[in-house]
């Protein structure tokens, strides 16, 4: 291996497709166990790696030589083998610096809590330090080495205005969990989340839903592939291909969700984008239908919408990890929150706002088979379409302009 990225579970990191972007070496993934490592190390064959969890702090020992800055957080993400020397450094603290700056959030003055202890926690320490804020506390679920408890974070701080996530609680696949009760920190202005898959996890959606500045960790892992590379290449990136990689990936990887009532035009939008991004397109009400082997009519008649509303949150569930498909959603996906925090996890949720009149009755769509139930449902549901949408375009418009304007917005991050 000449370049790659060791840790203990790598299946689904996505610094390889980053790096492979950003320059033009070969960039493998290698899974190490712990008692790997030393001999790993020991033989040094390769040229340059990344290093993640949990060996950021272990393979220290092995160094020859270390920078001031990662000596000083006391972790490790890089290594360069410089004809047999090994040279550690840090770049994650310019990936959590630049996360932050992107985010809006300035620790200046500010109280912060880290969640999580292990090695991205000392990065997140160093780099708000730097910034100069006010007051740092981590957070763990012992308590041990200085840390507060969750509970001690709850009842006697909550006057922290942002707070840092590191731990893996909220990772792919355990994606409904969460470390902590944002209700508990009234005073909370900024969040940033160093997992970057799913691309927003549950405490970066429960941030946003209260209109407090919140991302995930993928502009993180990006900008630190990107000094990663200049280390090992030893040629300076442009800043324009950060972005531009960013934007690549974000856009590769997340879903695009398309909501609205039925006959919205989500099917023919959802059709042509995925022969224009040759991307796989899911219909959750077609699905409903293969699974059930009968028409919607059938169900909402012999077993009521209440079962029909499980089978679609069953099917949303099912959708909504995966990467880089288009999603068709039935007209009342978006009546359980459940459903639209599944589905912003790895997708951008788009509102398809068509007018409520071009928008025809239909014999299989039960609630919606008369002219009067349309208008009574748009009446109903269109504040929730809107609130619950990441944008929205209005869909009186031809499918190709329709999709031309999804387009436009995939390309704001």
């Amino acid at each position: 291996m000449q370049y790659g990225l060791i840790g203990e579970h790598l299946p689904h990191s996505f610094s390889k497709i980053i790096h492979e972007k950003i320059a033009s070496y070969n960039y493998d993934l290698h899974e190490l166990m712990t008692h790997e490592v030393d001999s790993f190390m020991r033989k040094a064959a390769f040229r340059g790696i990344n290093v993640t969890i949990p060996y950021k702090q272990t393979v220290i020992p092995y160094l020859d030589e270390i920078s001031d800055q990662a000596a000083k957080i006391g972790a490790v993400n890089t290594i360069v083998n410089r004809d047999g020397k090994l040279c550690g450094y840090n770049t994650d603290y310019f990936g959590m610096r630049d996360l932050l700056i992107r985010n809006g959030t300035d620790p200046a003055g500010k109280k912060v809590l880290i969640l999580g202890t292990g090695g991205t926690s000392k990065t997140a320490y160093a780099v708000v330090s730097d910034l100069g804020a006010a007051e740092i506390h981590k957070v763990s679920r012992t308590g041990k080495e200085g840390a507060l408890t969750y509970e001690e974070a709850c009842t006697k701080h909550t006057d922290a205005e942002i707070i840092i996530n590191t731990t893996p609680c909220g990772m792919y696949p355990n994606i409904d969990d969460s470390p902590v009760d944002l209700d508990c920190f009234p005073r909370l202005c900024g969040l940033v989340d160093a997992i970057y898959n799913p691309l927003r996890t549950v405490l970066v959606l429960e941030a946003q839903k209260r209109g407090i500045p919140a991302q995930g960790g993928l502009y993180m892992l990006v900008v630190q592939a990107v000094y990663a590379a200049e280390l090992f290449t030893g040629k300076t990136i442009d800043d324009a291909v950060t972005e531009e990689v960013y934007m690549e990936i974000l856009n590769s990887k997340r879903n695009i969700v398309l909501t609205g009532m039925s006959l919205a035009g989500k099917t023919t939008l959802g059709t042509l984008l995925s022969q224009k991004l040759d991307r796989r397109l899911e219909d959750t009400d077609d699905m409903i239908v293969n699974r059930e082997q009968r028409p919607i009519t059938d169900i909402f008649s012999s077993e009521g919408e209440p079962y029909f509303r499980d089978l679609e949150t069953a099917m949303v569930r099912e959708l909504a990890p995966q990467n880089g498909i288009i999603i068709s959603t039935g007209g009342g996906a978006i009546l359980r929150e459940e459903n639209v925090d599944a589905l912003k996890k790895n997708g951008c949720v788009i509102f398809l706002d068509r007018p409520l009149e071009q928008i025809l009755p239909a014999d299989d769509r039960p609630l919606a088979n008369t002219k009067e139930k349309v208008t009574a449902l748009m009446e109903k549901r269109y504040p929730i379409y809107r609130s619950t949408c990441d944008d929205f375009i209005p869909n009186n418009i031809s499918p190709e302009d329709g999709a031309a304007k999804i387009l436009a917005v995939l390309q704001r991050a």
